[in-house]
């Protein structure tokens, strides 16, 4: 059995601050849990892993005290390791394939992928002042302003999970990037979406920087389609164009009452809390209206961020609407578990059909309706069906809908002949190839919202597919 530990922060603390609540392991815990590792010949955790990391080999680097090793062996596949081991659901993918799974106890991998980021960042440094004269024994990493090889430019439009991927692979093969980013700060939604207290900025700060070393030229408050438009960069030579700029536009549920005051769509929310750090207001400019009783709709991740970034701010009462039960769910267990220790309520089984106000259109509450579930739906869920005459209201003054995204048409309207299915996404062939054939897509605005590790999963895929272009091949 599995007893190696992980820690958190206090209720308390996490309830007053929006520090990161997983401390993950030391050191101790680190080797106690690479040493579980069976080592297996088939090692079907690798298959597991969408980013196609040896986790295998990193973990027994590890488990050898081998920390630069495994680090290194990591950033072969996987340019954003602190990232990917905090948000990524590894319990679905390479830990669900783990063959101590069958016993209930997988290897925590991506605990073990935290750590190892984690000591690059801290230990590391010493490691590698200690090490200087060997070479060898670095974590090997390019120069900032290296020579490019090729005098080959590539754009990159979108500093998120997906672009800050794929310009590293390309970088890495010696191309010159060039990555253009429309906000202020690289991240995409791991900067604008993911709190604090599950993603420290500063995490994504030297994942960013680490990228930018590689060769990587990023420029910020650049919006490619306005600033200026993929025909203007090919103009300067530009030979191929990958967009990841995700699906910033939100969804609603249009139901009445959407319009009244103090009712945000998550991205709103989460982008004035994240990125402009309202709960720092008034020490930064933006702030944040929010009331004593707040309810998220919704039940994904983006949910739960909204619910416990709310908690933080202070909010007295603040519950998750969601149509369906527990059990169906898509935000990660150890997310749920979270907020329900910080205090956090379900309506479970209920849907919100109209949005009530007061005679200056601030938010009164919610009218809802109760349900139960009936046959499985197209995502394999089974749907919920309205209980006639269940219908309550629930008092509130904010209101939070995260049900998704949609694609941002500021970039794909610009340009002419990109090919849109039906949802407004950018349509990919097998290569991640859309129908302009200099232009290649992955991450969100060709799936719509997905995790992290998938849109990492398409832009390594992207960047395999521009080489083979870019040479004829």
């Amino acid at each position: 059995m599995n007893d190696a530990k992980i820690t958190k922060i206090s209720l308390a603390e996490r309830k007053a601050t929006f520090k990161e609540v997983s401390c993950g392991f030391d050191e101790d815990n680190a080797l106690r849990e690479a040493k579980r590792c069976l080592q297996c010949k088939t090692a079907p955790c690798l298959k597991g892993c969408p980013a196609g990391i040896d986790v295998k080999e990193f973990i027994r680097l590890i488990a050898g005290k081998d920390h630069a090793g495994a680090i290194a062996k990591i950033k072969e596949s996987n340019s954003l390791p602190a990232v990917c081991g905090r948000v990524c659901p590894q319990e679905e993918q390479c830990q669900l394939a783990c063959v101590l799974n069958k016993k209930g106890c997988p290897i925590k991998i991506g605990y073990l992928e935290r750590f190892a980021a984690d000591w690059e960042l801290t230990a590391g440094i010493k490691y590698k002042t200690e090490n200087k004269n060997n070479p060898s024994s670095l974590i090997p990493a390019l120069p900032a302003g290296r020579h490019h090889p090729s005098s080959i430019k590539i754009a990159i439009i979108g500093a998120g999970p997906a672009g800050l991927t794929c310009a590293a692979d390309l970088a890495k093969a010696g191309f010159d990037v060039h990555l253009f980013e429309a906000l202020h700060k690289p991240g995409g939604v791991l900067i604008y979406g993911i709190p604090e207290f599950r993603l420290p900025k500063i995490i994504i700060q030297n994942e960013s920087r680490y990228i930018q070393n590689l060769g990587v030229n990023l420029y910020t408050d650049y919006v490619i389609g306005r600033t200026k438009t993929i025909d203007d960069l090919r103009k300067e030579g530009f030979r191929a164009f990958f967009i990841g700029v995700g699906a910033g536009s939100p969804k609603f549920l249009n139901i009445p009452g959407e319009n009244a005051n103090n009712v945000y769509s998550a991205n709103e929310f989460l982008t004035r809390v994240n990125l402009m750090k309202a709960y720092k207001f008034p020490q930064y400019d933006t702030p944040v209206k929010i009331g004593k009783k707040v309810a998220i709709f919704g039940a994904g991740n983006v949910a739960f961020d909204c619910a416990r970034c709310s908690l933080r701010l202070g909010v007295e009462d603040v519950r998750i609407i969601y149509r369906r039960t527990r059990t169906e769910m898509p935000a990660r267990a150890e997310e749920i578990e979270n907020a329900e220790q910080e205090g956090i309520s379900f309506d479970l089984l209920t849907s919100p059909r109209e949005i009530l106000a007061d005679e200056n259109k601030n938010v009164t509450g919610v009218r809802c309706i109760r349900n139960e579930l009936g046959e499985p739906d197209s995502s394999g869920r089974r749907s919920p069906v309205p209980v006639a005459g269940s219908e309550f209201i629930r008092e509130l003054d904010t209101v939070v809908i995260a049900i998704g995204t949609n694609a941002n048409p500021l970039l794909i309207s610009t340009i002419p002949g990109l090919k849109l299915n039906k949802k407004g996404y950018i349509e990919i062939n097998e290569n991640l190839q859309s129908s302009i054939p200099d232009i290649f897509s992955g991450g969100d605005i060709v799936n719509g919202s997905a995790t992290v590790i998938s849109a990492i999963q398409q832009a390594r895929a992207a960047a395999g597919a521009i080489k083979k272009y870019l040479s004829g091949k």
